[in-house]
């Protein structure tokens, strides 16, 4: 395992509140995941259209990327191949999956959507994220019972380890319901005058998640 790396960067986006590196950088009004989401992304003058079309969940991982990387200049460090996107949660895709479910529930009323049906699968957000940020290296979605820091720490510190990538996006990305976390860590290679924000090992991933809840 590559006791080198750190935690260069991290976003906790839940219960209507951003925090970015340990501050609160956004406290909203919206309740329902959507109408917060939306907000956010005026509040922070973001232009992407393409957000406008995507399913909650994949919001919820732009977001947060967004926040996250916005100030990083990953692709004046890493190649596109170097950077990985590892992500986890336990509903997958369900939202995107219920609603394609009701429309084609009833016979009468038959009409499945393409644009829904194209987010029933959880790993869409890791496409929209490195389509939006030029990532090429290794992507993954896992579907976990509940946030496991072990894990993380034991698949992207291996594949650090391997050189398989020389940085990493993971995290915890949940959306059911009117129920949403966001938790994304940026894990990258120290050296001896990047300091990053603590050590990349599973008690910080765990004390990163934890806050705020």
């Amino acid at each position: 395992m590559d006791n080198r790396s750190i935690i260069s960067s991290y976003c906790i986006i839940r219960n209507k509140q951003v925090n970015l590196n340990g501050s609160l950088f956004y406290s909203g009004h919206e309740e329902q995941p959507a109408g917060f989401f939306l907000e956010l992304y005026k509040h922070c003058s973001m232009n992407y259209p393409k957000f406008h079309k995507m399913d909650t969940l994949c919001r919820l991982g732009f977001l947060a990327s967004e926040l996250m990387l916005s100030r990083k200049k990953l692709n004046e460090r890493y190649r596109g191949e170097d950077i990985g996107l590892i992500l986890y949660n336990a509903a997958a895709s369900m939202e995107s999956d219920k609603a394609h479910q009701k429309s084609i529930s009833s016979r009468d009323s038959y009409f499945p959507s393409p644009s829904v049906f194209v987010y029933t699968l959880a790993n869409i957000v890791i496409g929209e994220i490195c389509i939006r940020n030029k990532f090429f290296g290794e992507s993954t979605f896992f579907i976990e019972k509940k946030f496991n820091p072990s894990l993380i720490h034991q698949y992207v510190g291996d594949l650090m380890a391997r050189d398989t990538v020389q940085c990493c996006l993971t995290g915890w990305l949940e959306m059911d319901g009117d129920h949403y976390d966001g938790v994304l860590y940026l894990i990258e290679k120290s050296t001896p005058d990047n300091h990053g924000i603590v050590i990349f090992e599973p008690e910080k991933l765990s004390q990163i998640y934890l806050q705020g809840t």
